[in-house]
């Protein structure tokens, strides 16, 4: 399904920009879907992908921020990429949920970058137009990065990853899961129609998934932290996705 334009408004598409108290149907599952804080790569434009860098302390304040809106929800799980930096994030996010635990997934990581781990942004560029390489990343036309995994495989774990998360808990509940700019975006377009737009540090997107397994993106980047985003231009054009297939529910 494609991705909408930048000129769209999100809004005309079904697309909220804030959470809501509006209640989900009965038996429908919400995934709270929130990117890890700001950290010392992010604000040193460095690549991060399997790389880690610790919170940087705005993300932390962000972080928390991002707690306050959330600590009203009732969450029935907790999940997270095993990264430093998703952990740290994961925690923070769940001080006011004690008895939550948390279940790290190793389908949750960021893309490989290979060998632009670590990297100055610069050194992407240099392989072309990263609207055009992320384009290609996320439709599963571009093979990937050099000494990276492939795009394709990455794509499958991201969707194995979820639909493991989906099954679990099918039938309704609210569950948090904290992973990375890329991937969230991944699962994000796999759910609906969204913008091709870097989500924020510690921003919040929601998916639904109702009693038959179908998805619906409610919220897309809410940003109440307001730490923008650090990453991809948008694109000028609607470009098409080719996801893997839904894994069963």
């Amino acid at each position: 399904m494609p991705f909408l334009a930048p000129t769209a408004d999100p809004t005309e598409h079904g697309l909220g920009v804030a959470l809501d108290d509006q209640p989900a149907p009965d038996g429908t599952t919400t995934l709270y879907l929130v990117r890890h804080g700001r950290t010392e790569h992010n604000s040193a434009g460095l690549l991060q992908g399997w790389s880690d860098s610790p919170l940087t302390e705005d993300g932390l304040v962000g972080v928390r921020t991002t707690a306050q809106v959330l600590a009203g929800r009732t969450f029935a799980a907790a999940y997270a990429s095993p990264a430093g930096r998703t952990v740290a994030t994961a925690r923070e996010l769940l001080e006011p949920h004690p008895g939550v635990g948390l279940t790290c997934d190793d389908g949750l990581r960021e893309m490989h970058f290979g060998d632009l781990e670590s990297q100055p942004e610069s050194a992407l560029r240099a392989l072309g137009d990263p609207v055009t390489l992320f384009g290609g990343v996320l439709t599963g036309t571009y093979e990937g990065f050099p000494g990276a995994e492939r795009t394709t495989d990455y794509l499958a774990r991201v969707a194995d990853a979820f639909g493991r998360i989906e099954r679990e808990h099918a039938g309704g509940g609210d569950v948090l899961v904290v992973s990375h700019g890329i991937t969230l975006l991944a699962y994000l377009a796999m759910a609906g129609t969204v913008p091709m737009e870097p989500l924020a540090n510690a921003s919040v997107s929601t998916v639904r998934i109702d009693p038959d397994g179908g998805r619906t993106v409610h919220v897309f980047g809410y940003d109440p932290a307001g730490q923008g985003a650090v990453g991809m231009p948008v694109p000028d054009t609607e470009q098409p996705v080719r996801s893997p297939e839904r894994p069963e529910v």
